[in-house]
């Protein structure tokens, strides 16, 4: 049964969002708001597909106001637990920090068209492969760059200090050693904190913390810590077949993936072959 929210407590629990929602979704969702009888499921399905807005309802519906015994990462269960009223003024919330520039629109539709891809793609491949908690598997790959647009906000040169982060990347050296050395920050930090503050599962926080420190994630030999190499075994696999090292990287080679692969694909237990034909078979989906 669904809990509406006053306009107050909606502000309150929004404190801290600051990934601005994407434009076209915004105008697909008012569209929606206008028809006499708004169609919840199809709402959930537009707030699935943009990373901000996501956010702001899981924030809400995971704060203490609802006292849920188990943290939601599914939209749909957000979208239900909220009720219409609810979720149609925090989208009316969100609309208004949505204001940006044409120029930091351009740069962001790089941001919000990898999200949205590799969620669904990390969707399709936690099905393929086996993974239970495939709610989970699409909520990190939603949410697990979701520090970029803050950096972006923070530093307006970020986007060619993340060419220059993928285009060093060695076994050496992480995507986030070189923002680490220009910035003293990097966005799988700021991504970490901002999913703290949206209340979304810990270990859900520690796959976007660590979703650029994959190597030393699986080289461990223990068995421990199986639901973080769960998720980010589906998370670099996804990274790679929606092109991210091309999107946002801005390079030709995946050099990321050529240091991660032999880990991932031994762990997930799959060979080259089968790998490329997973691959081929989502890209014909049109997913990836």
């Amino acid at each position: 049964m669904s809990q509406e929210l006053s306009s107050e407590q909606i502000r309150k629990a929004l404190q801290g969002i600051s990934v601005p929602p994407q434009p076209q979704i915004m105008v697909d969702l008012q569209m929606e708001q206008l028809m006499p009888n708004p169609d919840l499921k199809a709402i959930a399905k537009l707030i699935s597909q943009d990373p901000g807005l996501s956010g702001a309802l899981l924030k809400i519906v995971n704060s203490p106001y609802f006292g849920l015994a188990n943290k939601v990462s599914s939209i749909q269960r957000a979208v239900n637990l909220l009720g219409c009223n609810s979720v149609i003024n925090i989208i009316n919330a969100q609309s208004i920090r949505g204001e940006m520039s044409d120029e930091t629109i351009v740069t962001l539709n790089r941001f919000w068209d990898t999200a949205q891809d590799v969620a669904m793609t990390c969707l399709t491949l936690a099905k393929r492969v086996g993974i239970q908690a495939v709610d989970e598997a699409y909520a990190l790959g939603l949410f697990h760059n979701c520090g970029i647009p803050l950096m972006l906000k923070r530093f307006p040169h970020y986007m060619s200090v993340l060419e220059e982060a993928y285009a060093s990347t060695t076994a050496e050296r992480r995507v986030v050693d070189t923002e680490n050395r220009l910035l003293n920050t990097n966005h799988a930090v700021v991504g970490y904190y901002t999913a703290r503050s949206w209340n979304l599962n810990p270990h859900l926080c520690e796959a976007i913390a660590n979703h650029h420190n994959a190597l030393a994630i699986f080289s461990e030999d223990s068995g421990r810590d199986s639901q973080l190499k769960n998720l980010l075994a589906i998370l670099k696999m996804a990274e790679h077949i929606c092109g991210c090292y091309r999107v946002l990287g801005g390079q030709t080679e995946d050099h990321e993936w050529h240091v991660v692969r032999p880990y991932v694909l031994d762990y997930i237990g799959l060979s080259e072959y089968d790998y490329e034909t997973l691959k081929e078979s989502i890209r014909e989906l049109g997913v990836g």
